[in-house]
């Protein structure tokens, strides 16, 4: 029987799986009753287990010795009420798996509990490393869940790692694995633009933080089209701006926030300071501003030779029509913080229920469960694949 027959078997525990944590979800570092279930699921399988690894993660060990290969699930949930009418809808109001991370987490277990149970298990490490908090860092030391478990060396040792996620968007069963890097560097933007209030009708007694904001506006649409290359992977993104009262009064302030995207480094360094000076135009105009710039993952980075072993499984899994590289996309992936202590990838799996637009991050997110036994299918043999030939 092949690996994906046997993930195959197992399609109405990974609902069941999927569907429980679906309808309990926990924010980052909150991931008590799904590590609970993670952890109990584990040891019912006979499987060596670590708990409260970054707070409220899971580590689990099958085999020993190198060579050694990880796999990697987040559990967090988001600050989103679910709009869905399923039968497994949030049961927690104002909270939801709007990402995929319920799907990810019961991938996870059933591709532990295939290769418990298999025989010809080549020698060496597989583990399992459920993470918390992959959505937010923890404010009291700047930790998300994938830099703490890299902190509390839960990845020493590896010689390669692994992750899936779904992707609501693309047709269900597709695998998509880019070679180099495949998710942006997230940093966000807080500022406060300073002028002088006033009465609307008499805006020459003041100085309108609007109108400064209208300048500084400008200034950063154009980083990309005319301070950058037009050949660069690069976003800037101004996603709120909040000021006044009244229709009839210029206010003092303008709050402004928004977010920066990048892959290189000498990139990110160079819009950090450009988003700067688009800034200062408030000085120039007699204006004030105070601006801060924090800086997120970085950005996720696919090992070539890892990457084209996870797309020749899916090929040889699902087919060729079925396998592919995908382009790089500008959203952001704490799993970059592991990638970066052993060489890995990260698959993209489609999940696509329906004709509906289902983006993450949504209300009305939702998945394929088909998908479900192709992930566990395409990550074990992976993961197989890498002990056979000794890592990455």
């Amino acid at each position: 029987m092949s690996i994906l027959e046997k993930a195959n078997e197992m399609q109405e525990q990974l609902v069941e799986w999927r569907r429980d944590i679906h309808m309990h979800p926990e924010l980052g570092f909150e991931e008590e009753r799904t590590s609970r279930l993670v952890a109990d699921s584990l040891r019912d399988m006979g499987i060596e287990t670590e708990v409260g690894v970054a707070q409220t993660g899971v580590v689990a060990r099958i085999g020993e010795g190198r060579p050694a290969v990880g796999i990697r699930a987040d559990m967090d949930a988001l600050p989103i009420q679910e709009a869905n009418e399923v039968p497994y809808k949030s049961q927690t109001p104002g909270l939801m798996h709007a990402c995929g991370h319920d799907a990810h987490t019961s991938m996870l277990l059933g591709v532990a509990k295939l290769l418990n149970e298999l025989p010809d298990r080549p020698s060496g490490e597989i583990r399992l490393l459920f993470q918390p908090s992959e959505e937010k860092w923890r404010e009291s030391d700047g930790h998300s869940g994938g830099s703490l478990m890299v902190e509390e060396k839960a990845l020493e040792g590896l010689d390669a790692v692994i992750a899936c996620h779904v992707s609501s968007g693309s047709p269900m069963g597709l695998v998509e694995v880019t070679d180099g890097f495949s998710l942006a560097a997230p940093d966000v933007f807080e500022a406060r633009i300073i002028g002088e209030g006033t009465h609307g009708a008499a805006p020459q007694d003041g100085l309108d933080p609007i109108w400064l904001q209208a300048q500084v506006v400008n200034a950063l649409q154009a980083i990309r089209s005319r301070r950058r290359s037009p050949t660069e992977r690069s976003v800037v993104t101004v996603g709120t701006i909040h000021a006044g009262i009244a229709d009839n009064v210029i206010p003092n302030e303008v709050l402004m926030t928004g977010t920066i995207r990048t892959f290189e480094q000498e990139a990110r360094e160079e819009i950090h300071r450009l988003v700067e000076e688009a800034f200062a135009l408030a000085r120039v105009f007699g204006g004030d501003y105070e601006l801060k710039i924090s800086t997120g993952y970085p950005a996720l980075f696919n090992d070539p030779g890892v990457a084209k072993l996870i797309r020749a499984v899916g090929s040889d899994l699902l087919g060729e029509e079925n396998t592919g590289e995908g382009e790089p996309i500008m959203a952001g992936e704490d799993f970059a913080f592991m990638t970066q202590k052993a060489p890995g990838a990260m698959l993209r799996l489609g999940a696509k229920l329906d004709d509906v637009n289902r983006p993450h991050h949504s209300p009305i997110f939702d998945i394929h469960e088909g998908c479900l036994s192709i992930g566990v299918g395409v990550m074990a043999e992976s993961a197989l694949r890498l002990l056979r030939q000794g890592g990455a």
